[in-house]
């Protein structure tokens, strides 16, 4: 670590072409030709060439960064995550950063390219100068928009991301850099704070927020594989410094106030997290050291003159930690995502920063998805078509088998499917029911440690019951016994040891040589021959072996007391309903972390089945099309053959029944008409020039004109028309 500041390193990635993808897409998948596209096809390559080699930082590459992810957001409205490009990234953080990781997804693209926006704008943050003001303050806030990068992309991209997303990327890793952008934001607050002067009561407060922000990144960061030990030591050493400091500026405050006992045990306190600190010392950057060092020896002194100060003038009680007031929290940061990563929709535009959206002019996925659902239904009306053209020209001239006989292959793999979807069902249904058994105890083991020891009562806050603490007394008694057994056999042991040191037995052993030598000059003297001395000599150890025998008798006792009493505090304890309860409790997360070991194992099963099942179907379903677009093309040609044979017979039919009615009507008599009381009609008159000539032989020729009235009473002569009107009782007569 090159400073007291973290920053996120770079994801690095390979070159890959993501417009030969989605031309292809485009040609298999829709109706429009990707030449259509050209320039915006020219323009994602672009987008992510600018956005992968922006690892500098540089204000530039923030809009190259969320340009290209802006545009992933719109395309994937468009097109398939899935879409054809393998996209390798190497992690940034962990133990493996040399074996990249490769995904068939655009989600997996977007959120690779999110973390390094929050990378470049953490690498902003500690390149600013952060000695003055201005550059605290933007410091702080690139640390902010960090943070709420990492939090979009842990709440709204990760989980759509449909695969497990790298160990870099997990939630805990996620969790836990978040703290630590807004651990070092709030730092950058509380130094302007310090260089701004403000009271030892508001410094405080920002010191011990700083405190818990990083005590939940190292949390957090232990629960995760990607974050390393180093910076897990750094981030937990930062925890205690900052503790120690909030703790000392309280100290501070309290000797304003004339608090002194307060004043002596918040320095206390702060002297044990400035030493909790520097056990970190190995793993930390020289600069934390030697603020850790000089934290330490300001609250040393300060220690020492306020113990002297109160024991000899103030004398004030000083009261034990637990009775101390926790501190107040002052929190000045948060998590904020721009507007360009958590809606960059609304921000594309011809106009935007981020660019015009990208296949505008395409047909969005969903509506290409509606059309294949349209599809689907439409290829299952072929059996009810196949039935109205029956009814319609009639079993005899629609003879074509049915679909269930033309293809009875089909119709047996759509209830073997049918069978393999039911069977899955049920398989559903139990693993959804083992989710839902235990979904809470699994919630709880994914949890914080403290919801964890909510949830199992603790061993060390037992309410005992008066039978549990009498065998618990009776059980103690007995330890103690032994307690004082042991320290007075100690005791023993050394007093033996210490006469044994001091038994010397040379000085006799050489009289008895002597002795020997003058009553037996000459014999070779033996070890056999001083027996009887060695024998007189153990005599004055008597008394210690009949200590001992009566020690261990004694030991005995104290071992079947203790043995009863601590039967007599088992069977006590049995009967203890808070042991119960913890060994209860213990036991249903034990439970539930099997269940969970078990649900995983089911749902890779079901995950492999329905990968199986899915080619299954693919195949299925193509074969359905094939067969219903010749069974279609076939009605068609087979309609088309009737029509032409009804439309010929229709004709013929028409055509004798036209002559059969033209037949009757020159076979029936004309009528007699029939006299009507009626005004006469007028008479036409003729238009035609009167003609001198008569009839010829009483034969009408087109020369002559034509005339109404009564039968001819002469050869060549008419009757005068009466009144120059028509009678309709006498007819019609052409002369």
């Amino acid at each position: 670590m090159a400073s007291y500041i973290l920053h996120l390193p770079f994801r690095r990635t390979h070159s890959v072409t993501l417009a030969d993808a989605i031309k292809q897409y485009i040609s298999s998948k829709y109706d429009q030709h990707p030449d259509m596209f050209t320039a915006d096809l020219d323009a994602i390559d672009a987008l992510r060439s600018g956005a992968i080699h922006a690892v500098e930082p540089h204000q530039s590459g923030i809009r190259k960064l969320q340009a290209y992810a802006a545009q992933l957001v719109w395309i994937g409205g468009k097109f398939p995550v899935d879409i054809g490009v393998d996209f390798s990234w190497f992690p940034a953080l962990g133990y493996n950063t040399q074996r990249p990781v490769s995904e068939n997804n655009i989600r997996f693209e977007l959120a690779n390219v999110l973390f390094n926006l929050a990378a470049m704008y953490s690498q902003l943050a500690t390149s600013t100068n952060r000695t003055t003001a201005d550059g605290l303050k933007l410091a702080c806030n690139y640390f902010c928009l960090a943070a709420g990068v990492l939090s979009h992309l842990k709440i709204s991209v990760i989980p759509d991301m449909r695969s497990s997303p790298p160990e870099d990327m997990d939630a805990m890793t996620l969790e836990s850099l978040e703290h630590l952008m807004l651990a070092q934001a709030q730092e950058c607050f509380w130094q302007k704070a310090v260089k701004d002067g403000l009271k030892d009561a508001s410094i405080s407060k920002l010191a011990a927020k700083v405190s818990d922000l990083y005590s939940d990144a190292s949390d957090w960061g232990i629960k995760s594989d990607a974050v390393s030990s180093e910076w897990i030591h750094h981030m937990g050493a930062k925890h205690h410094h900052f503790a120690a400091a909030a703790q000392y500026r309280a100290a501070r405050d309290c000797l304003e106030k004339r608090k002194y006992g307060e004043e002596v045990a918040r320095l206390r306190d702060s002297l044990i997290c400035a030493n909790e600190a520097l056990k970190e010392a190995r793993y930390i950057n020289k600069t934390v050291l030697g603020d850790l060092s000089g934290l330490k020896n300001r609250v040393t002194e300060d220690l020492k003159r306020a113990e002297k100060d109160n024991d000899m003038i103030y004398l004030q009680p000083v009261p034990p930690k637990p009775e101390l007031k926790t501190l107040d929290r002052a929190t000045m940061v948060s998590a904020k995502a721009p507007k360009e990563v958590s809606d960059p929709l609304s921000l594309l535009g011809d106009n935007s920063d981020l660019g015009r959206p990208l296949f505008s002019k395409l047909v969005p996925y969903s509506v290409h998805i509606a059309a294949s659902i349209y599809a689907d239904r439409r290829d299952r009306l072929e059996t009810a078509e196949d039935e109205r053209a029956r009814r319609q020209y009639g079993t005899d001239r629609w003879n074509r088998p049915p679909s269930a006989d033309a293809a009875p292959k089909l119709y047996a793999q759509v209830n073997e499917i049918d069978g393999y979807l039911k069977s899955a069902a049920n398989s559903d249904q139990i693993v959804q029911g083992k989710i839902k058994d235990n979904e809470s105890h699994i919630r709880l083991l994914s949890g914080t440690d403290h919801d964890l020891e909510q949830f199992v009562p603790s061993s060390r806050r037992v309410t005992m019951t008066a039978a549990v603490e009498r065998e618990a007394t009776k059980l103690r008694g007995c330890l103690n016994e032994v307690s004082r057994l042991e320290s007075r056999r100690k005791r023993k042991i050394e007093a033996l040891k210490a006469k044994a040191r001091q038994d010397d037995i040379n000085p006799e052993l050489l009289q008895e040589t002597a002795r020997l030598e003058r009553e037996y000059p000459m014999q070779n003297i033996e070890a056999v021959q001083f027996e009887d001395l060695f024998e007189k000599r153990l005599h004055k150890y008597d008394v210690d072996n009949e200590m001992v025998a009566d020690e261990d008798q004694e030991q005995q006792a104290i071992v079947r007391r203790l043995e009863d009493a601590n039967v007599a505090f088992v069977s006590a304890r049995r009967g203890d309903s808070s042991t119960r309860q913890r060994e209860q409790a213990l036991q249903q997360l034990e439970n539930a972390y099997f269940k969970y070991k078990e649900i995983i194992s089911n749902l890779d099963v079901g995950r492999k089945f329905y990968n199986d099942l899915a080619k299954i179907c693919g195949r299925f379903r193509d074969d359905c099309r094939n067969f219903a677009y010749q069974r279609r093309a076939e009605a068609t040609q087979f309609e088309s053959d009737l029509s032409t044979a009804m439309s010929s017979l229709h004709l013929q039919q028409a055509s004798a029944l036209q002559e059969q009615r033209q037949a009757d009507q020159e076979n029936r008599p004309y009528p007699a008409p029939v006299h009507v009381d009626q005004p006469a009609i007028p008479a036409p008159t003729p238009t035609r020039a009167s003609m001198a000539m008569g009839p010829t032989n009483g034969m009408w020729t087109p020369e002559m004109p034509i005339r109404f009235g009564a039968a001819q009473s002469g050869e060549g002569q008419a009757a005068p028309a009466t009144d120059a009107r028509w009678d309709p009782s006498k007819g019609m007569k052409f002369a």
